[in-house]
This record gives C-alpha cells, sequence and structure tokens, in this order.
C-alpha cells in the first residue's frame, strides 16, 4: 500500500490515460542509496524543498524504494527503429517511471528513473547503470538546459552501493530524470501496431489525445486534432536539431524511441560536442555506417517524423491516400522550418541583423539580406575545410568584430582562408564602432566560451567513479554558465589535443 509523503505530490495520469503502455513494475532494492548529487536549481522549479531532498526518506522515495501515495510505478511500452531497423517491442527495459508531478509554474513534469533495475521489456541485461554514464547525463543535459536548447533534465544522481559487472566491476548508480514527459516516437509505431492486431484504434487515439492534452492543446480546438499535433511535433522537432546543429551537439543514438513529443533532448548516451567542426564526426562507438554523424541529423529527424506519420496516418483519415496527402506538406515543410530555425541562429552567432530586422523606413536591403545568406551558408565549409574548432570559431569572432582578428585567425590551418571570408563578413556588420561592440556583446551572449569538453568530462567521470566530486562539480560550475568567462576556467575552454585519437563514447546510458 502506497504511503503518504509531505515530499512529493504525485499524480498518475500517465497509468490512469494509457493502459496497454506499460506494466506496472517496482524498481529493484537500492541497498544502500546515497546521493552522490542533487539539482537544486531543477528541485527549486520543481516546487521541491532541496533540503528535504537530501533526507534518506525522500533517497529512498527518488530511487523507488518506497512508493508514495499518487505514485503508479511503471515500465513504459514503446517500438522504435534503431539504425533504420523496426524493433516491434522495445520499452523501458531498466527504468520506471514514478509519475507525475506539477511544478512552481503549473507545469505537468514526469519523474523518471534509469538504472532501477530489470522489467519485463528488458533485453538481456541486468537492469543497473554505472555511476560514470548517469553522472554523463546529469552533465551534459545540465550542459544543454543552460545553452538553452530544450532538454529533459537530472534531478538526482544516487549511488547503490553494489558493484555492477561491465568490462570490469563499476559503482552502481540510478539517475532521476524530468521531462516534460517520456513520449516517443516509437510510443505511436507501438501503439499502431497494437490497434493493428486487434482492428481498432482504440490505443492509439488515446495515446494521441493524451499527447495533445499535454503537448499541444491548442490542437484540440483545430479542425483536425491528429494533423495538428503532427504539425506541432514537426516544428519543434526542426527547432531542436538546428540547435543541435548551432552548438555542434552529436546525439549519436537518434533512434525513433529516442526522438520525443515534446521537442525535448532525451537519452544522452554516445553524445558529445565536436571540437574541429567536421560534418562526418561520429562519437558512437556502435555507429560504424555513420548513420547519425553530426551532418546527418536533420535528415535523421524528418525520417523519423515521417515514422510518425506512418503511426498517423489512421488518425488523419480512414481513407489511407487522403491521409497520406495530408500528412505529405507537413512532412516536407519540415525542411523549411529547419533552415528557417538555422539560419536564424547562424546570423545570431555571426552578429548578423536578422532577416526580418527594420522597420519599413529601414528595411534590410535585398542585397544585403543575399549576401548574408552566402555568407551564411558558407560558414560549415570554411569550418571543415580549415579544420575549425566550432565552439572558439564563433566565440573569438566577437574579437574580431571587436577589431582584434589574432585568436579567431589562429584557429585556421591556413590563416589566409580567414583573411580571405573576413571582409565579406565585415562587410556586413554595423559601420560604427560603438555599434560594432554592441554587436560583439550580443555575439557573445550566443555563443557559449564553456561546453562540456570532451577531455573534461572524462576526467571528471573517471574522478567520480573514484569517489572524488570536486571535478564534477568544477566542471558543472563551468557549463551551467557557459557565456561568461571567468579566469581560472581557461582549461574548459581548451579543444583535445592536437593528434589525439578520435573520442569515441558508448551506450552507457
Amino acid at each position: 500500500m502506497p504511503s503518504t509523503s509531505p515530499l512529493f505530490h504525485f499524480d498518475d495520469r500517465y497509468a490512469r490515460d494509457l493502459p496497454g503502455l506499460y506494466e506496472p513494475w517496482r524498481a529493484a532494492v537500492v541497498p544502500t542509496p546515497s546521493l552522490l548529487i542533487l539539482n537544486r536549481a531543477l528541485a527549486a522549479e520543481l516546487g521541491l524543498d532541496a533540503d528535504a531532498l537530501t533526507t534518506p526518506e525522500a533517497v529512498d522515495i527518488l530511487v523507488g524504494n518506497r512508493v508514495v501515495e499518487g505514485s503508479t510505478p511503471l515500465a513504459m511500452a514503446y517500438a522504435g527503429h534503431q539504425f533504420g531497423g523496426y524493433s516491434p517491442r522495445l520499452g523501458d527495459g531498466r527504468a520506471l517511471l514514478l509519475g507525475e508531478i506539477v511544478d512552481a509554474q503549473g507545469h505537468r513534469r514526469d519523474l523518471h528513473l534509469k538504472g532501477s533495475g530489470r522489467t519485463p521489456f528488458a533485453r538481456g541485461g541486468d537492469g543497473k547503470a554505472a555511476v560514470g554514464p548517469m553522472l554523463r547525463e546529469y552533465v551534459v543535459s545540465e550542459a544543454m538546459h543552460a545553452l538553452g536548447i530544450p532538454t529533459t533534465r537530472a534531478l538526482a544522481v544516487v549511488a547503490t552501493g553494489e558493484e555492477i559487472a561491465r568490462d570490469t566491476l563499476l559503482p552502481g548508480a540510478v539517475l532521476v530524470r524530468v521531462a516534460a514527459s517520456h513520449l516517443r516516437v516509437g510510443s505511436f509505431e507501438f501503439a499502431a501496431a497494437f490497434d493493428a492486431e486487434r482492428g481498432n484504434l482504440d490505443l492509439l487515439r488515446r495515446l494521441a489525445d493524451h499527447a495533445i492534452a499535454r503537448h499541444a492543446p491548442v490542437a484540440a480546438h483545430a479542425a483536425h486534432p491528429y494533423l495538428a499535433l503532427y504539425e506541432h511535433v514537426v516544428a519543434a522537432q526542426a527547432a531542436l536539431v538546428a540547435r543541435w546543429m548551432l552548438v555542434g551537439f552529436v546525439h549519436g543514438v537518434m533512434n525513433t524511441d529516442n526522438t520525443t513529443i515534446s521537442g525535448e533532448t532525451i537519452d544522452y548516451g554516445p553524445c558529445a560536442f565536436m571540437d574541429r567542426h567536421d560534418p562526418a564526426t561520429v562519437f558512437s562507438s556502435i555507429d560504424r555506417q555513420g548513420r547519425y554523424a553530426y551532418g546527418n541529423q536533420p535528415r535523421i529527424l524528418q525520417w523519423n517524423l515521417a515514422r510518425l506519420a506512418e503511426a498517423l496516418l489512421p488518425l488523419f483519415d480512414e481513407n489511407e491516400e487522403r491521409a497520406v496527402a495530408a500528412a505529405t506538406p507537413v512532412l516536407e515543410g519540415f525542411g523549411a522550418r529547419y533552415l528557417a530555425a538555422w539560419q536564424s541562429g547562424m546570423r545570431a552567432k555571426l552578429g548578423l541583423r536578422p532577416e526580418t530586422a527594420g522597420t519599413d523606413d529601414d528595411a534590410p536591403d535585398p542585397t544585403e539580406s543575399e549576401l548574408a545568406a552566402t555568407l551564411v551558408d558558407g560558414v560549415p565549409h570554411l569550418l571543415a575545410t580549415q579544420q575549425v574548432d566550432h565552439t572558439l570559431f564563433f566565440r573569438r569572432l566577437s574579437g574580431a568584430a571587436r577589431g582584434n582578428d589574432a585568436a579567431v585567425r589562429s584557429l585556421f590551418a591556413d590563416p589566409d582562408a580567414f583573411d580571405a571570408w573576413a571582409p565579406g563578413w565585415r562587410a556586413l556588420l554595423p559601420k560604427t564602432a560603438h555599434e560594432r561592440l554592441a554587436v560583439a556583446d550580443a555575439m557573445d551572449r550566443v555563443n557559449p566560451i564553456y561546453i562540456p569538453r570532451n577531455q573534461r568530462v572524462e576526467h571528471a567521470l573517471a574522478a567520480a567513479a573514484e569517489g572524488r566530486l570536486e571535478p564534477l562539480h568544477a566542471l558543472l560550475g563551468a557549463i551551467t554558465q557557459p557565456f561568461d568567462e571567468r579566469a581560472g576556467l581557461e582549461e574548459y575552454a581548451e579543444p583535445a589535443p592536437a593528434g589525439s585519437d578520435p573520442y569515441r563514447t558508448f551506450c552507457g546510458t
């Protein structure tokens, strides 16, 4: 019988709305849970007492040792296309949804565990997780949040007191994750297949109605609510992948079960940020064909959204031909949405005024707009051919806007290439020194100086596995204020040493 707790006020709307899309389940008992790290800022957003969350009672609730009133722990069911191949039954193999809470702004948020033991969806593993990968998700998701990129976030990482067997024995941990929801493209793929076997649309319709209520309430009033939901997801995901591309983020495993309906980044497994700009960048040890390389991410996202359309077709229209005709322009519109978001972001990173800037009396010059578009579109090729560090190029470019080219110019394999490019860029900046200083300051507000550099992340995680958390907290101190350059943090802005081996990550989360 669930007990009461003044710490949490859970709801279980997912459990009530969506029988058939989960298995009720309890987390494996954690023998000696101890809090490794607590996200106090996130706790405040959720309306939770951060100090109270450090108590043994609260930690027991966070890892699932104790179930409280309003919580219905469950393993969510979903399918998914993984590296292009369809898997009809995936689901939370080592994760649990504890329930939902309403945050301080009145928004419903999931509280979800990872590493909480085997479930009916487990696929041969032990259901546990190691400290390193759980802290990686904490670090990278907090960096993404600080960069303004929609993301799931980590409320806490709790050590379990166990050792788990991987290549060697590693200390175990449970991640407590918060999300707008954990609905995925794969959730709809599962529901569509489930209904097809039974000759009805009951589960798919309930899932779509649940998603509309949670993420796109305006769609409920549209002439075609389910098509409006699809339009909402396409727009959210186009904006999301544009933001990934702008900061050089490589997700690494863009399967349909890792593509959310909310438009949040989810599942930080073999993810990392690029050092040198290269569209072929792959970090995942299992992505041998480069399917999820940095430069492929927009195309793969659109492919995933095509799978969502296929699942939703019966709700668009009972006639498949009409359903396809309704969905096609929405899916095809992804490219224009992505390009608009990416170009707008690039203009800001380069210090160029928005394309729509100006009044009737001060409208952008058409020639200027064309030159800006050409400049923006050419930047990725320039950075790739010159082997330029992605993050440092944009950050140091503000120095050139202030009149000092040396720092950004030094990043180029052939500095003459910068000299050839820079005049065209400068011609699009304001003419007065005062205005250019203002532009440079604005550039620094959108171009980070600190990202989770791969070598710094590995150093912090290795130390944490040995029980030393100081490097982790120092790293978090840098990347959670990514735009504010501070003395003493120079090492967090340094790229990988020249000639170092390619960085590889693993699906540890």
